[in-house]
């Protein structure tokens, strides 16, 4: 056994050996692998091998196309047959919901170059002679789906890896992890130590053990899972081709030809997790007892989709435990806070993923960047209010959900509520419709007093539609107040904090009292941060930006931050806040405070510490909503103190609350974009329209170089702009293709409603040869190719005087 090394991957599965392929691949030869046992030990032996294109988050889909592609090169460079059987699939539908669910995976399929379409119920029974097609009323078809050998994938890999210089070391039990002074590590194992730069925990069902030997509870959850292959069947042997994939959304079930038999595998309503708090060590190629009861209202609905069954006898029952996160998809990339140790854990579909984590991760460890937004599965999207008991309720809803809708507008209610603001309360007497956001509860909208505050979910506009217009209404017109304790917010305090800031940020730093917006970039020049600074005193700032990437901030700032001078704290916990915006809020913040909040004292982009009332607050004096507003910031313990104060105050205004739902239209309105949605790392400032927010006149900061490479080339590929679409009764959300002359060539980032100029908008991403057109552009909604329009300016208010004046 080697006693150095550059990396250690801990964990044969599929995913190690991925990853420690694409450490090879990208050129990285002093790489080894330590697996407790046989490669493929724990969830990989026994995985059912089917292999997907199509994910909810488009980048993701993006990287299971990667991987499928993949085995062709993996079995040619090992020599290992990878078994793939590109059958295609077919997702069928038996309810018209679950049509338009479909409806929008095509949609999306096409910005994306897809080949995924609808076919005819008559094609289904062609392609699916064995399945009942009348029992369906919708179905799409995916030629790029099929199976493989989960062991000679992961084998190919292995092979591939050590052709690249790898070491791999089975039988070989990690038992430490040592974090020494110089930012390395010792893994000690049964057979000895390797002293490394980087760690990988790709532990699979050891995921939390390998963690907990660093400090991490992580957040992932086996789960028991089934599926069954009959014996050889008659009418299998008589097919002239192999039949296809088919999920079978009614039963929940997904199947395929094995052999001359036929798989079928359930995510069960009735779920159960395994070993939830501890995985054995000596656990191993061994199955968990079948219980047919628990699966059987999904059999019994395959058995009458599925004729042919009735007849057919079992040759085995697979029963066997694989991981989740909370939200199904993996946990990747660099632990905050703990330097040089990675993860790639918790991928659940590890033979349509397993490529892409392993691509994204390698480039994250050599580049220091994947080349594409990877949120969806990095592992800072979670913050320590995962904790075990809110893993386990989350990863059950998730896993008995694997086949079911969920709705753009749906709040699902495992491990809620979980964090709550002191005014929780206050607003649920109000009738608020509540949301989850980094496990923290937020109002969404206001339902009318004497009804249900309950949402209809929905692919259209639901019974939200009505009350958010009258909220968004109120903020126009006179004075709306929303909680705002969701945004993320950081202090920044010490000598050195304004020279950091501006190494970090794009925009100059701003003078005391006074507020910037910048963004923040990676080395290559896109966009990881989208910030409010303000600065309170000499060596004093605050930063705000978005709530559910807080620990992915804190992570660059941490990975950042120098030795002295600069300290960076989170304050998120202490630290809440209310907005109050629309024309008659400088009226109501002067009814409390006997300050001067004239806007010639206190101009847009202020901000001050001044008194509230009895209170002691921040004052930042702009709004997301487009109007004059004021962003006001108070201790947890002063919360109700503040939220009471206001809501008296402001009844001589005619205040009304307001929740996300309208701050979004409102801020569709303005053709104001959001991180995460519009600013991502797929995107460069001057593609996303923020050069107003780079100043290239600094000679240093994180990105500039790449960003002034970008410039002198041109500004990058894409535009993003805003459209207005000819629409009645519903609206775009997020994801449906934008069109040009009939060619897809752009996507929506964000859509909805905008209650005060009563169109239905838009903003997106097209090429920038396209952005300058104004019209010729279509979206794509639920199948209906719709008419759009490009807007060269927000729709309301485009000058910005409301908020300035």
């Amino acid at each position: 056994m080697k006693s150095h090394a550059q990396v250690v991957v801990i964990g044969g599965g599929v995913v190690g050996c991925s990853v420690l392929y694409h450490l090879t691949k990208l050129g990285w030869k002093d790489v080894v692998l330590v697996e407790r046992s046989e490669l493929t030990s724990g969830s990989t032996w026994h995985a059912a091998g089917g292999m997907h294109t199509l994910n909810s988050d488009p980048n993701v889909t993006k990287l299971q196309k990667y991987t499928i592609d993949l085995y062709k090169e993996i079995e040619e460079i090992s020599g290992q047959a990878t078994g793939v059987h590109l059958s295609g699939g077919i997702m069928a539908a038996g309810t018209q919901e679950r049509v338009d669910y479909l409806k929008t995976m095509v949609a999306k399929s096409k910005y994306m170059g897809l080949d995924i379409d609808f076919i005819s119920l008559d094609e289904v029974q062609r392609l699916h002679p064995l399945c009942d097609a009348k029992h369906f009323v919708g179905a799409v078809y995916d030629p790029n789906e099929g199976h493989i050998d989960p062991s000679g994938v992961t084998n190919a890999y292995a092979i591939s890896a050590r052709k690249g210089g790898a070491e791999i070391y089975r039988h070989t039990k990690v038992e430490e992890l040592v974090a020494e002074k110089d930012g390395t590590w010792s893994v000690v194992t049964d057979k000895g130590t390797i002293r490394c730069e980087k760690v990988v925990n790709a532990g699979g069902l050891w995921a939390r053990e390998v963690g907990r030997m660093v400090g991490l509870e992580l957040p992932v959850l086996a789960m028991e899972h089934h599926y069954l292959i009959t014996e050889p069947l008659d009418e299998i042997k008589a097919l002239e081709a192999e039949l296809p994939h088919l999920i079978d959304f009614e039963a929940e079930i997904y199947t395929r030809q094995e052999g001359q038999g036929f798989l079928l595998g359930t995510y069960e309503k009735a779920c159960v997790p395994w070993s939830p708090h501890q995985t054995p060590w000596d656990f191993g190629h061994e199955l968990l007892q079948p219980d047919l009861d628990r699966i059987a209202p999904s059999l019994d609905v395959a058995y009458q989709h599925f004729p042919f069954l009735a007849n057919a006898g079992v040759k085995s029952m697979i029963n066997g435990p694989f991981t989740f996160a909370p939200d199904g998809n993996p946990l990747v990339g660099p632990v905050p806070g703990l330097k040089n140790m990675y993860l790639a854990c918790g991928v659940m579909a590890g033979f349509s993923q397993g490529g892409g984590v392993g691509l994204a991760l390698a480039q994250w460890m050599i580049e220091g960047e994947p080349d594409m937004d990877v949120f969806a599965m990095d592992c800072a999207r979670f913050g320590n209010y995962a904790t075990k008991g809110y893993t386990y309720e989350k990863v059950k809803e998730n896993y008995s959900r694997r086949f079911s809708i969920t709705f753009p507008n749906e709040e699902l209610p495992a491990g809620r509520p979980l964090r709550m603001t002191a005014i929780y309360d206050r607003l649920k007497a109000k009738n608020a419709v509540f949301g989850a956001s980094y496990g923290l509860e937020h109002a969404l909208w206001f339902a009318p007093e004497g009804t249900e505050p309950v949402e209809n979910v929905t692919f259209g506009r639901s019974n939200a539609f009505g009350p958010v217009g009258a909220e968004c209404r109120a903020v126009r017109e006179g004075v709306g107040l929303l909680e705002i304790s969701n945004f993320a917010k950081y202090e920044v305090t010490g000598e050195g904090a304004e020279a950091w800031l501006s190494e970090l940020m794009t925009n100059k730093m701003p003078h005391t009292g006074r507020i910037v917006l910048t963004p923040m970039l990676n080395t290559q020049g896109k966009i990881i941060g989208d910030f409010t600074i303000a600065k309170l005193a000499e060596n004093r700032f605050m930063i705000f930006g978005s709530g559910v990437a807080e620990m992915f901030h804190m992570r660059w700032f941490w990975d950042h931050l120098p030795e002295s001078g600069v300290e960076i704290r989170s304050r998120c916990q202490d630290l809440v806040g209310l907005s109050i915006a629309g024309p008659k809020a400088v009226d109501l913040l002067a009814k409390v405070t006997h300050e001067d909040v004239s806007t010639a004292a206190m101009p847009f982009m202020s901000f001050r510490e001044m008194n509230i009332g009895l209170l002691h607050a921040m004052v930042g004096r702009l709004s997301f909503t487009g109007e004059r507003g004021y962003e006001i910031w108070v201790r947890q313990d002063s919360l109700i103190a503040l939220y009471d104060m206001l809501v008296e105050a402001g009844a001589e205004f005619g205040l009304k609350h307001f929740g996300g739902r309208a701050l979004n239209a409102l801020r569709l309105e303005k053709s104001f974009a959001g991180f995460l949605r519009e600013f991502t790392p797929d995107y460069s400032p001057f593609e996303a329209g923020l050069e107003r927010f780079v100043d290239m006149s600094k000679n240093s900061f994180i990105g500039r170089d790449a960003l002034a490479a970008e410039q002198a080339a041109g500004g990058g590929k894409y535009r993003l702009i805003t459209l207005t679409i000819d629409v009645e009764e519903i609206d775009p959300i997020a994801d449906e293709p934008i069109f040009q002359d009939g060619k897809a060539v752009g996507w929506v980032t964000s859509g909805g409603y905008g209650h005060s100029t009563g169109k239905s908008i838009a903003l997106g991403y097209v090429p920038k040869e396209y952005a300058e057109k104004t019209d010729g552009f279509e979206v794509e909604i639920l199948g209906k190719i719709l008419k759009a329009h490009r807007v060269s300016e927000p729709l309301h208010d485009p000058k910005g005087a409301l908020m300035r004046g």
